[in-house]
């Protein structure tokens, strides 16, 4: 039995029917017990109250090696990898990560096999084997993942501030881990990190560190009944929480200012604070109120000023690097090269608008916009109770005397003195004296800056509109030459919401590199316009987005549907009277190249993405060549492109959520009079000849296809390879012989290729879907073995797969088949999910809203023996009918095997692809769906 059942009341949102019940088990680990029998899923989520500030000194990263080791085997279910196998096969998914005072595991899966996925879960924590074969392997894997994170400035920058901490304290450690801490030194020092696993495991995971949540249809008492059974077994050592009490920064650590030497192009700077940490006033939430006033973007804010005066791009604020005992508050600028050359009035901006928020006091109208009286539907949070001296307590705590300011630019290349030991960073260190900060303060610009004006986006209307028939799936409820409307009530998820997408299709867009390069432009811009006026809506829970897509823009609102209407409006005008202003011209081209400029800077296995589009995707342009026009573009060119992207258009419209079909018809109506009607129209409908769609390449019948390059980044030693198997236009039933075969293969493929064979810390197996055409892609990237190697074991994974297809029992034949018809009949949990599945059926021209349901019964349907025809005929390594692409980008660790690849020998059925559009060019396309 539990030790006790807490009779307390679990305040919940009035929408929320679960039920709840804390116990504690006699091994003294808390669990919250959630029963919902609406589910389609279980899930749990076990916290253990040990994290990387826990590393043994010489062992970095041993609590983030053993949370990647419990997932390998236990003593009960010994098999290696068997639990996530499990995981997949019942259509679930797991993870877990670790912090610097916990460590996270967690898992969902379909209802049915809720009891045995609990017990595997539970086993993490009662008896995991941690081989030693497996723990050789898995710090390889360790490994992988820190030189993946190697080249990530936001990784980069944490650990120099991480590094510019007391040495003693815990927050100073690198808890990533890597070979060199796992395996190198220790093994110098004579150490065995098996053993010391072994020992930190007993030693520090103990039961009453833990708290459990567990998720189910079952009932409370059933779900309790089986959390008892499962988890007991846990050891309760009985082992008191890691505390420290000092802080981590001490008066050495303050007051200074840091330049460092970023991956990226571009200047940031990154001002923070050691403050309270907002736990201990978790009632109140102070870091919130904060939160709200230094990221606001409207009139007056200290964002809009530093837009306005061309020195910024973007603005962050808020608490990060938490713990129980200290905490860090943030604010983040990323800076234009104007903005590089005014440091020191941007700093003195910051703190002129932190001393008018000190000065102002604590304001109760804005602290009840951010936290909603009792009539607002509680959605993701309740109200915090109102106490302005805890605020101003915090607020007072951005003082000159206790910051740390970070500035990273290319600039300041050449120019340190300092590297910071796990990641390189370049940086050099002064100390700047709060007298300075003043002068800075004094002498900064004297503009406006002002408190936020009450939000008139925030709604008061949250009634519920009844439908006046309950339409299961989208109708097309009008069509002219236009437009398109799709609409969809609300009949699932009874909130005041909606959502709306509207897709403006202008050919114009995809003539050249050029469009493609003025349409992005044109949306940042519009979004740039918008934002004065438009980010009281975002605050007020209506978010809004201008996008540019291959083929023109989309605009997208979804949240409170009460005003929705209104800011619908305002965009459509927006767009209708653009004009280029400039000075924000000159701002936006500047950002979008250093955007593009920073691809180079992806890594490998997006680059080789990238590469995949271009050879797959016709009416595709690289981004080096929109670089390349990107320079020469002025605002003439845009203030003329403008109008000539909108002479012709077609508008796909879909109206979903708390809206009656007469308000959806009045929207468009009023979208096709702004730019289709009256005198001087800006729009004209598109003539037939202009709908022409993006189209994929066919490869040919029982050939290879190789495209091999070197990676942009010549720092970086990750290799990556993209293969690729084309297998058929969309149809059902191929639809889900495909499904089911990645579904098989998922688990199969991350355990051998990635545990077994560590070939690179991402090992991924799955679909691709590429305008409805519908294929099989591996993703690897690795630093130990070059892409042309890990083809061939991809190949050689084939081989082996079709032994297990082969061989496969009955029951798991039909264990999976039920999983996957389970994982499609699994209900939408948002009204944003649910529209994004059906927007993406519109937008691919494919309106199979019952595609699910079809599925399903195709699914109901299938032979094991039709599944091994479909992967005989279409993915077997030398299927006739097989169409493969292998994409490769070599890293700097693996250019020798890419020069000598160059001058093998091409094998038979084997082409390697030189030029991407001359290859284009040659190969037949596949139907539009459009």
């Amino acid at each position: 039995m539990a030790v006790s059942i807490e009779d307390v009341e679990i305040l919940k949102p009035k929408t929320d029917k679960r039920e709840y019940r804390r116990i504690v088990l006699k091994n003294s680990l808390q669990v919250l017990l959630i029963s919902d029998p609406d589910t389609d899923k279980c899930a749990a989520s076990l916290n253990v109250g040990v994290g990387s500030f826990c590393d043994p000194v010489g062992l970095e990263g041993l609590a983030h090696f053993l949370e990647h080791m419990l997932f390998y085997a236990s003593e009960k279910y010994p098999l290696e990898d068997s639990y996530l196998k499990y995981i997949t096969e019942h259509g679930g998914s797991t993870n877990a990560f670790t912090a610097s005072e916990m460590t996270n595991y967690f898992f969902d899966a379909n209802t049915d096999c809720f009891e045995e996925a609990l017990d595997r879960f539970a086993q993490f924590f009662i008896k995991p084997l941690m081989s030693a074969d497996a723990t050789m392997r898995e710090i390889k894997a360790v490994d992988s993942e820190n030189k993946m994170y190697l080249l990530s400035d936001e990784r980069r920058m944490s650990q120099l501030q991480k590094h510019l901490s007391l040495e003693s304290h815990p927050y100073h450690k690198f808890g990533g881990g890597n070979c060199d801490t796992l395996d190198v030194r220790p093994k110098a020092k004579g150490v065995d990190t098996r053993q010391e696993l072994l020992k930190f495991y007993e030693d520090k995971y103990s039961a009453n560190l833990m708290h459990l949540v567990v998720y189910s249809k079952e009932s409370l008492d059933k779900i309790q009944s089986l959390v008892e059974d499962k988890f007991q077994e846990i050891q309760n050592s009985d082992r008191s929480r890691f505390q420290f009490s000092s802080q981590p920064c001490t008066s050495e650590h303050l007051q200074i200012l840091v330049r460092a030497v970023p991956i990226k192009q571009g200047h940031k700077l990154r001002i923070v604070w050691p403050i309270t940490p907002s736990i201990v006033h978790y009632k109140e939430e102070p870091c919130r109120y904060l939160d709200h006033l230094i990221n606001h973007e409207g009139e007056g804010s200290l964002s809009y000023v530093l837009k306005k005066l061309g020195w910024a791009t973007e603005l962050y604020a808020g608490e990060d690097d938490r713990a129980s005992e200290f905490s860090f508050f943030y604010v983040v600028i990323d800076l234009t090269d104007a903005g590089q050359d005014h440091m020191q009035e941007i700093i003195g901006l910051l703190f002129k608008y932190i001393q008018l928020l000190q000065q102002s006091g604590v304001c109760k109208w804005i602290f009840d916009e951010i936290y909603p009286p009792k009539d607002w539907l509680v959605g993701s949070s309740l109200p915090s109770d109102f106490n302005p001296d805890t605020i101003q307590k915090i607020l007072n705590e951005l003082s000159p005397e206790s910051v740390r300011i970070f500035w990273e630019s290319n600039k300041f290349e050449g120019l340190t003195d300092k590297v910071e030991p796990w990641y390189g960073t370049a940086y050099s260190i002064e100390k700047v004296s709060p007298s300075r900060i003043q002068a800075w303060t004094s002498s900064a610009p004297n503009e406006n800056l002002h408190l936020p004006v009450p939000n008139v986006f925030i709604p008061t209307d949250f009634s519920i509109k009844n439908p006046q028939e309950k339409i299961k799936l989208p109708v097309l409820l009008r069509k002219s030459s236009y437009s398109k409307l799709w609409y969809k009530p609300d009949t699932v998820f009874s909130t005041p919401k909606a959502y709306v997408k509207i897709d403006f299709d202008c050919p114009y867009v995809s003539n050249s590199p050029e469009t493609e390069a003025l349409a992005n432009l044109l949306a940042m811009l519009l979004m740039d316009d918008l934002n004065e006026y438009a980010y009281y809506a975002q605050v007020a829970g209506l978010h809004y987005d201008i996008s540019h897509t291959e083929s023109g823009f989309q605009v997208t609102l979804v949240g409170y549907n009460h005003k929705l209407r209104i800011l619908l409006e305002t965009i459509v005008n927006k767009i209708a009277k653009f004009e280029v202003r400039p000075d924000r011209f000159s701002v936006i081209k500047e950002m979008a190249i250093k955007a593009y400029q920073n691809f180079k800077f992806q890594q490998p296995y997006e680059q080789a993405n990238d590469y995949y589009s271009l050879i797959i995707e016709d009416q595709t342009w690289p981004w080096m060549e929109q670089l390349e026009v990107l320079h020469c573009l002025d605002e003439e060119d845009l203030a003329k492109f403008a109008p000539i992207m909108l002479s012709r258009a077609f508008l796909q419209c879909y109206i979903a959520g708390n809206i009656e079909h007469e308000e959806a018809v009045s929207m468009i109506e009023h979208i096709e009079d702004v730019f289709f009607k009256g005198s001087n129209p800006i729009c004209q409908p598109l003539f037939p000849s202009q709908i022409l769609r993006n189209r994929v390449v066919k490869l040919g019948k029982g050939m290879n296809y190789c495209y091999s390059k070197e990676g942009l980044n010549p720092s970086d030693e990750n290799s990556a390879l993209i293969h690729y198997i084309q297998v058929h236009r969309d149809d059902f039933i191929l639809n889900v012989k495909l499904q089911l075969v990645a579904l098989i293969g998922e688990q199969a493929a991350f355990h051998q290729l990635r545990s077994v064979e560590q070939l690179g810390y991402i090992t991924y197996l799955g679909q691709r879907n590429d305008f409805g055409i519908h294929g099989l892609l591996f993703i690897i990237q690795s630093t130990v073995k070059d892409p042309g190697h890990i083809d061939s074991r991809v190949e050689a994974f084939l081989r082996m797969f079709e032994s297990k297809l082969s061989e496969m029992k009955n029951d798991e034949f039909k264990g999976n088949v039920n999983a996957l018809i389970n994982m499609k009949l699994e209900k939408h949990k948002s009204l944003s999910e649910e529209s994004q599945f059906y927007w993406t059926e519109i937008i691919s021209g494919t309106p199979k809203f019952d595609r699910r349901e079809a599925e399903v019964e195709a699914l109901k349907k299938l032979t094991q023996q039709e599944l091994i025809d479909f992967f005989d005929e279409n993915i077997k390594v030398g299927a006739t009918r097989k169409k493969t692409l292998s994409v490769r980008v070599y890293g700097n660790q693996h250019l020798a095997e890419y020069n000598s690849q160059k001058s093998e020998a091409v094998q038979p059925n084997t082409v390697q692809v030189d030029d991407i559009f001359s290859f284009r060019r040659s190969r037949p396309l596949y139907a539009s769906f459009r």
